[in-house]
């Protein structure tokens, strides 16, 4: 199977891509890797925010995409020791289906992801277009 965007081919036998759907289907995974992608983050604490997630399945989400290469850890020495995650280009293989799933949501569940309810388009919200959706 091959995964990714045009910019990034990745060659998973069928084992290891259906782990790779398993983990991305898994609660928090994708709003873990939409914060990391989209916004920014790369420390534990900022992960904290995405509304419902608790810092026991946060570990273990993390964990459990660090062993499939979504993402890397590198600690830094120092005190307190602190530790940023980022997405590897694995990881960032997963942002056109994120776009779409985003654009989705603005478009037919406006109601779920702003404040007034209104739909916006992808490039409304994110200043650009996604691959396949104006």
């Amino acid at each position: 199977m091959i995964f990714g965007s045009r910019s990034v081919r990745l060659r998973l036998d069928q084992k290891e891509a259906q782990k790779l759907v398993s983990l991305i289907g898994k609660k928090f995974t994708i709003h873990i890797l939409r914060n990391m992608i989209i916004l920014g983050h790369t420390r534990f604490n900022q992960f904290e925010t995405i509304e419902g997630i608790n810092s026991k399945t946060l570990a273990v989400r993390l964990k459990e995409m660090l062993e499939n290469d979504l993402i890397e850890r590198k600690v830094y020495p120092g005190i307190p020791i602190r530790v940023e995650y980022s997405v590897t280009e694995k990881g960032k293989s997963v942002l056109p289906i994120l776009e779409q799933m985003l654009a989705f949501s603005m478009k037919y569940a406006p109601e779920d992801v702003f404040a007034d309810g209104r739909p916006r388009s992808f490039k409304d919200v994110l200043g650009r277009h996604t691959e396949r959706m104006p």
